[in-house]
């Protein structure tokens, strides 16, 4: 049993920011060397969020839309006032979504229905620079 860790990192846009990371989470699958075991995806940052979905233009559109009606942008939020900034719902949004997901892998291939890609979300009201942490526990 071993463990081998490497960050992924990118730019994402603002609110709407989803990015299929799946291809990276799967380079470094192999390159742990690893042939069982599990990957733990874990994006840094308390207003981004992992999952997994069907990463196709409707669905990059409906999870923002579901996620306004979850935590909407024009309501007041106690963030606010803490910390005088606009991002609240960001917070809130990612709670939800959470922070990691942990994904087994067999024979060295993560072990993913066909239309189900891994993706990070930058749920911020800014575009930022995203950093993911990826743990590869096996054999």
């Amino acid at each position: 049993m071993g463990v081998y860790t490497e960050t992924i990192e990118f730019f994402a846009e603002a609110e709407k920011g989803i990015v299929d990371i799946t291809k990276d989470v799967q380079r470094i699958v192999e390159k742990s060397g690893f042939r069982n075991g599990i990957a733990t995806v874990f994006i840094v940052g308390s207003t981004g969020a992992v999952t997994t979905m069907e990463y196709e233009p409707g669905l990059k559109k409906d999870i923002p839309n579901a996620l306004e009606r979850i935590a909407p942008s024009n309501i007041d939020y106690e963030h606010h006032k803490t910390w005088h900034d606009d991002n609240g719902k960001s917070h809130v949004r990612a709670s939800i979504v959470g922070a990691s997901i942990t994904v087994p892998f067999i024979n060295g291939r993560l072990t993913l229905g066909t239309w189900q890609q891994i993706v990070a979300m930058n749920l911020d009201t800014r575009s930022r620079q995203r950093k993911v942490v990826v743990v590869v526990i096996g054999e």
